[in-house]
């Protein structure tokens, strides 16, 4: 698949998600059900606007961080806004947080969200993860939950991680990552790639980019097989099999059995050449 085609495809599947409306006031929200068996308590989610909470992560990269008041806080892949409204409340009125997302839909409503719930510590930018609207060595703590595997340049990620970053800046990163190849059919999937699949990295390549960008003290905090709903024969799986002929319900159970949901965090430190890269703060 050609990096535009991807970028399209993943655009357009997660404009239709923005444009949607929140789900219904009666019952359990799917989304909130999604989010607690990721990480997050219900706290979490009394606390954010209606809507904030689109149950697309894979993990709870605010609870990860530790982050301090005062800190500036960068989420890439921001959606409706759930994550930076989280870190809101941990770095306070002297703090700020900064969302980017590139699909219109996800700005509006994160914005729309951010005005209803008086989040003045909160800004969202259109922009693409692979080339960060945001000034090198200006950021305290980068954030993402399920975003990094959606890009088609995850190296040029890492490396846009790495310059907006203070020095000694920290990142925490929620994701999911493979622990051996998918079968080729799933792998060559537009639909697996925008459900988070067939862009995924091998665990090992995926930590290995973070290190060639710069980053030391890089570490796995928490692991776990992702229950990933489409694999288990629902409805989704019935539709992914009709609109991929060349996809087996074999295909589905091994690329199931290969799929990681991964916490990792890391610190900026030295680069490769042993030298502080601080860019013009130094």
């Amino acid at each position: 698949m050609a990096i535009t085609d991807i970028r399209d495809a993943v655009k357009e599947r997660y404009g239709r998600i923005g444009e949607r409306e929140s789900q219904g006031c009666c019952g359990p929200k799917p989304e909130d059900v999604i989010s607690q068996a990721v990480g997050y308590g219900k706290e979490d989610l009394e606390s954010v606007p209606d809507g904030a909470n689109l149950g697309l992560g894979c993990g709870n990269p605010v609870a990860l961080a530790a982050l301090r008041e005062g800190d500036t806080v960068l989420d890439l892949g921001s959606g409706a806004g759930f994550d930076c409204f989280l870190a809101s409340r941990k770095v306070g009125e002297k703090g700020r947080v900064i969302g980017v997302d590139m699909t219109p839909s996800m700005l509006a409503k994160a914005r729309a969200n951010a005005e209803r719930g008086g989040y003045s510590n909160v800004e969202f930018r259109e922009g693409h993860i692979e080339s960060l609207p945001v000034d090198d060595n200006s950021v305290d703590v980068v954030i993402s939950n399920c975003v990094i595997n959606l890009s088609p340049d995850k190296e040029a990620v890492f490396r846009e991680i790495y310059r907006v970053l203070k020095p000694n800046g920290r990142f925490f990163v929620s994701d999911l990552v493979l622990t051996r190849e998918l079968p080729e059919s799933i792998a060559a999937s537009q639909d697996m790639y925008c459900a988070c699949v067939a862009g995924a990295l091998l665990k090992d390549d995926y930590l290995a980019a973070m290190k060639v960008a710069g980053f030391n003290e890089v570490r796995v905090a928490k692991e776990a097989h992702y229950p990933h709903d489409l694999f288990e024969g629902d409805d989704r799986a019935r539709k992914l099999v009709e609109n991929n002929p060349q996809i087996t319900r074999d295909d589905i159970r091994n690329a199931s059995e290969s799929v990681l949901s991964v916490q990792i965090e890391g610190k900026k430190g030295f680069g490769l050449t042993g030298q502080a890269c601080c860019g013009g703060s130094c």
